[in-house]
């Protein structure tokens, strides 16, 4: 067992005993335990396959590509309106838990054999971002920043995007596209590694934070 997971767990103000429950049932099946972006992960092979979520209202298991599942009885949820891959299921106390502790089970080996059989989730692509009048601003004053932009995958102008329009005040939108012109133009994603030092690539996982620490 992670130590992190553990002091997590032992941390939280709510779902304490939900949560030790649902790692109990993970743990069974021989996912390793990681402790990525503050919450318990669970891999394979490396994969991320799920995690355990603390909310305010209830605690979850969040499968990462749970939209290939088959789930028919439509026991998962989307954590949000944008989501196209992420499903999850949602406990607010153990006797839940406990009465889908089967289920809970097959499709956890559910999410494993999706690994192991490489499936990928087929994210849409065809939908046209609405950009706010800050960025588009940018984009018809800059042409390096409009090259750059543009060679961005979809992807990531949607991350730099719905980050931008996230902010209520032009002002606050305008700062952070300013703040972050140089990256995109150096071809990063928001969530990239730029130090160099991540060992999940391209995806940033922490590691400057431990480089900043010994500085």
């Amino acid at each position: 067992m992670h130590s992190s997971v553990t002091d997590y767990i032992i941390g939280a103000k709510q779902w304490r005993a939900e949560m030790e429950l649902v790692r109990k049932l993970i743990l069974v099946n021989g996912l390793t335990e990681e402790f990525k972006w503050k919450s318990p992960c669970y891999t394979y092979k490396e994969a991320n396959v799920l995690m355990i979520g603390n909310f305010k209202a209830y605690c979850t298991i969040s499968f990462f590509k749970g939209v290939l599942f088959k789930d028919e009885e439509k026991l998962l949820k989307k954590p949000g309106e944008n989501s196209q891959s992420v499903r999850m299921f949602t406990f607010t106390n153990v006797e839940a838990i406990l009465q889908q502790e089967a289920t809970i089970k097959a499709y956890i080996y559910e999410a494993i054999g999706i690994e192991e059989a490489g499936l990928k989730v087929p994210y849409e692509q065809s939908k046209k971002l609405d950009f706010p009048a800050e960025l588009i601003q940018k984009i018809q004053d800059h042409a390096l920043f409009k090259t750059a932009f543009e060679a961005l995958s979809h992807g990531r102008q949607r991350g730099y995007n719905l980050f931008f329009s996230s902010a209520k005040q032009t002002a606050t939108r305008s700062r952070r596209i300013e703040k972050y012109a140089q990256r995109i133009i150096d071809g990063f994603g928001i969530n990239d590694c730029v130090c160099g030092l991540s060992k999940k690539t391209p995806n940033c996982d922490g590691s400057h934070k431990t480089l900043a620490e010994q500085i």
